[in-house]
């Protein structure tokens, strides 16, 4: 199935004297509309066919993880995912006996299958570095070798050297993500970045070699790498700081060995069920909503063709960045109802909307 960036599906082609030139419609595309453009109308297509993605952090239908998924599948793309073990048999199971039905179904009304479901443990590199406590468990010790390198490891054996195309982390965990920065352990701390920032180094790393010359790595963050978020504490803010950070210096390291392409999405707040954890998400979430210069809330769909397009040819020459999808939140410095009250002093000059 044909895939289409958000944003330009009304791309086309005008001759002007010697050359081609874009112009684009006025008119504000859906994404829907952008994926089911009509016969006559000429357009940038992302097309994945024939490529494999692997995502970690994929546990359920309800997070970024799947929704990227969903999106890398119908631009064509085989997907495989990576989830936390004692995740794994509940997960596995939902999809045998058909719950995810209705998240699996595409456009056309056919489902997205996963290409293969691999058991990942991001808090560990090396099969050795697991507790052997945890490695005889029984969530456990039903996998092959469920850390990060392991996981390559299988992937490779299963598809051959070089089989993947992009690899995406979904992954972030902060066991203290409501203490407040001032009342975390330090072993908190550690656990917050080691798994949802160092982990994407570690991930770069092993399956690096794997990619073929030219692939995507892609990581979420979220805005408290760079503002003040209460409420997301256990050092989160800093894990998201760190893997912004880190971000760039995987896409010189990476860059440089492999022709690799590393990027991050920093997305806005979503109620997905692991954003839970972290509290009064909905008020979070209406809060940005009624201060973005665009209203509405974030889908999980408009970080999935983000990521899509960044996986794509389309943005071969974008790396070392971090793309903000939250509707523009981020650009804000002063809240909408702040704005109105000073319009009310001052009056409504100066371009202030409404």
């Amino acid at each position: 199935m044909a895939f289409y960036m958000v944003g330009v599906p009304g791309f086309r082609r005008v001759r002007q004297g010697r050359g081609v030139a874009t112009r684009a419609n006025r008119a504000e595309p859906s994404i829907d509309s952008a994926m089911n453009p009509g016969k006559d109308e000429a357009m940038l297509g992302i097309d994945l066919k024939g490529k494999r993605a692997f995502i970690a952090g994929v546990a359920d239908d309800g997070g970024f993880g799947f929704a990227i998924a969903k999106c890398l599948y119908e631009a064509g793309a085989k997907v495989c995912v990576g989830t936390w073990p004692p995740a794994y048999g509940v997960f596995t199971k939902l999809l045998e006996r058909g719950k995810f039905d209705e998240s699996l179904t595409l456009r056309d009304g056919s489902k997205m299958e996963f290409e293969k479901i691999y058991a990942l443990d991001a808090d560990y590199d090396k099969q050795e570095d697991i507790p052997e406590e945890l490695r005889e468990s029984r969530r456990y010790k039903q996998h092959i070798d469920v850390s990060i390198s392991g996981v390559a490891a299988q992937m490779k054996a299963d598809f051959g050297d070089q089989a993947l195309d992009m690899v995406v982390h979904s992954l972030a965990n902060g066991p203290e993500v409501k203490k407040p920065l001032l009342e975390t352990s330090r072993k908190g701390y550690l656990a917050a970045v080691g798994v949802s920032a160092y982990s994407y180094a570690s991930i770069v790393s092993s399956f690096g070699p794997l990619v073929k010359p030219g692939g995507s790595f892609v990581a979420l963050s979220y805005m408290a790498a760079a503002r003040v978020i209460p409420f997301y504490g256990g050092g989160m803010s800093s894990a998201k700081a760190a893997l912004e950070s880190d971000t760039r210096v995987l896409a010189y390291e990476a860059g440089r060995k492999w022709g690799h392409r590393v990027n991050s999405i920093s997305a806005g707040p979503y109620n997905s069920r692991a954003a839970g954890a972290i509290g009064p998400m909905q008020l979070m979430i209406d809060y940005a909503s009624k201060n973005s210069p665009l209203t509405g809330e974030l889908t999980a769909e408009e970080v999935g063709t983000s990521t899509a397009f960044l996986c794509s040819p389309l943005s071969s020459g974008i790396t070392g960045t971090v793309v903000y999808v939250d509707k523009g939140y981020h650009t804000m410095g002063m809240t909408v109802e702040l704005a109105n009250e000073i319009t009310e002093v001052v009056g409504p000059a100066h371009g202030r909307g409404k």
